[in-house]
Order: structure tokens, then sequence, then C-alpha cells
């Protein structure tokens, strides 16, 4: 197998992205290529007391180092901890251009550093996440998947409020959303038949309509219609005891309803350790379980565990995603 060509996105220049960034150690199985601003790269990795240097990479000049940096240039100053909307864009750029380098087959695979959702609203972008301005650059239909160690905990709807959630449910999207989570178990992950436990919206899976109806009008038929499919989906199953050993030993997967309903759980059991993957796209895109940590910036004492364990997770499924 050739050793693919990871990018990797260095998220708010305010935050910890950029010094977890050039913490990361060159590896024989993989390429990384840090998209961003170099001479914040090197300004961070003086803080930490990091002597660090890495040669420009381009479409142009694809060099084979074990660790490059695209540039990307800030438009605005910045000090850490510090935000600054004039790099709103630059962070958006960082997205764009690992973006499309997965698309034209540049990049195998992409991991994104954290971003700082309302410094880049405060400048005027209609930014969601992460996971909804990648799919849009796809015209693609995104999943939210969160995995620690052997959990997997997908998400029906993602950055919304908790009022609009039941509201945005619907049984053609539960059914999509369950058809992208079983394909791409099956292609990205590898795993021949998932199996897959679908959360209910409300208390007791809405105990048979006395405490909402969702389950009965909305969820379990979608479940009929992916079961109908031969996708092995389980459920509505009430969310307090779902995940639990007991319903969990046999499943590949958890589709939640909405986000603070699967990830308090999932990061639980692996916070730090954690990795965010966007199913539904035609890329391989793995990021960080955390925030921009602002009061982390510049001081040293962030922790690359998760951001180690998305690149790893990158590398595995674009090895498994390689041609033969």
């Amino acid at each position: 197998m050739s050793k693919p060509r990871i990018a990797i996105t260095t998220g708010e220049p305010a935050g910890i992205g950029p010094e977890l960034c050039v913490q990361l150690a060159a590896r024989e199985d993989a390429q990384l290529v840090l998209l961003g601003d170099p001479e914040l790269l090197s300004r961070r990795a003086a803080d930490v007391g990091i002597s660090w240097h890495a040669n420009v990479f381009s479409s142009d000049n694809p060099i084979d180092d074990p660790i490059c940096v695209m540039p990307v240039k800030m438009a605005g100053a910045c000090e850490a901890g510090v935000l600054n909307t004039d790099n709103a864009d630059y962070v958006l750029d960082t997205i764009r251009h690992a973006s499309l380098g997965c698309k034209e087959n540049l990049f195998d695979a992409m991991v994104t550093a954290p971003v700082h959702k309302g410094v880049i609203n405060d400048a005027g972008f209609a930014f969601s996440g992460h996971t909804e301005f990648i799919a849009e650059l796809f015209n693609a239909y995104p999943l939210m998947v969160l995995v620690a160690d052997t959990l997997r905990v997908a998400l029906a709807t993602t950055h919304l409020p908790l009022a609009n959630v039941a509201g945005a449910l619907k049984q053609s999207t539960i059914e999509t959303t369950l058809s992208i989570l079983h394909n791409d178990l099956r292609a990205k992950v590898g795993i021949s038949s998932p199996r897959i436990l679908v959360c209910g919206l409300n208390p007791h899976a809405g105990e048979s309509g006395h405490l909402g109806t969702e389950e009965i009008t909305i969820i379990e038929p979608a479940i009929k219609a992916a079961r109908e499919k031969g996708i092995d989906a389980v459920g509505p199953l009430p969310a307090d005891t779902l995940f639990t050993p007991r319903h969990l030993k046999d499943a590949d997967a958890v589709l939640a309803m909405y986000h603070d309903q699967g990830l308090p759980v999932l990061k639980y059991a692996g916070f730090g350790e954690a990795v965010n993957i966007t199913f539904g796209l035609p890329i391989i895109r793995t990021s960080v379980d955390h925030g921009t940590a602002l009061d982390l910036a510049g001081t040293g004492k962030a922790h690359g565990g998760s951001l180690n364990a998305a690149l790893e997770t990158a590398i595995r499924y674009a090895r498994h995603n390689q041609p033969g």
C-alpha cells in the first residue's frame, strides 16, 4: 500500500489547534500536511518550547517530507487566547483547501482541529459547524459520528436548539441517516453486517405514546423501512437504558436523535481521546472531540490525545479505502 497523505487544518488561530498541530510527531505510515499560516505555527511552537520548521507544500510542489505546511495566510493579528473576527475567513479557507484537496485526490483524508463557531458568525458568515460547512462544499447529506474506543454514536440532528429537535425529525431523514450509517460502517470501517441501535426521542421512548408520539409516527416507521432494505436497525429504545453494556455488547453503532442525547455518554467514556467522523461525504474527514480551549492556548498545557486519535482514525480509514 502507498503511504496516505493526510491534510490537517490547524483550526482557530487563537486556540490550541496550532500548538497541538506543531507537536505532532513525524510518522512512517503517513505524510502530514498542515494547512495554516507558517508564521503562526512557528510562533506557537516557540510559545510551547518546541524548535519547529516545516517545508512548504503546494499542489504544484507536493513534496514528500513527513510533515510539511500548505500555507494559508491570516488576514489579521493573532494573540493566543484572543479571538479576532478578521481571521474568520482564514479559518474557513483552511477547511476549503483541505476539502477540495481531498476531492481532487491531492489528499487521502482530512483531519480538522477545533474552530470557534461564535467568532465566525460574528464576522458575518453563516456557520453552524465543520460538519455542515464541509457537506455544503460537496452538496452532501452529512452524518456526525463520534467514536470512543468501540462506542460509535451517530446523530440524527446536530447543532440545533433543543426546542427545534422534534420538528426537525422526519421519517425520510431518519431513513437516510440509517442508510448512510449502514453504508459507511461497511465501506469506511469494514464492518460487513453492522447492527445499529436507535434511540427514542422522548423519555422511555415515548412509553407507548403517553410521553410523546414521535416514536410511533416517525421513528418506528423509519426503522421498519430501513429493515426492509436489509439494514439491521433496532429500536426505538429508551436512551437512559440503551447506553448500558447489555445493549451495547452486540451493537456497532447507536443513532441518537439529538446532540446532547448521545454525546454526553460518549464523552464521559472517552473525553480527550474521542474522534468526530463525518459520514455521508465522498471523502474521509475526522476531527477532535473538543473545542478551542482559549484559556489554554499558548501555555503548553493542552492535551493532544483527541487530535492523535483523529489522525490515527484518518490514516486507518484511508488505508482501508485504498484501491486493491
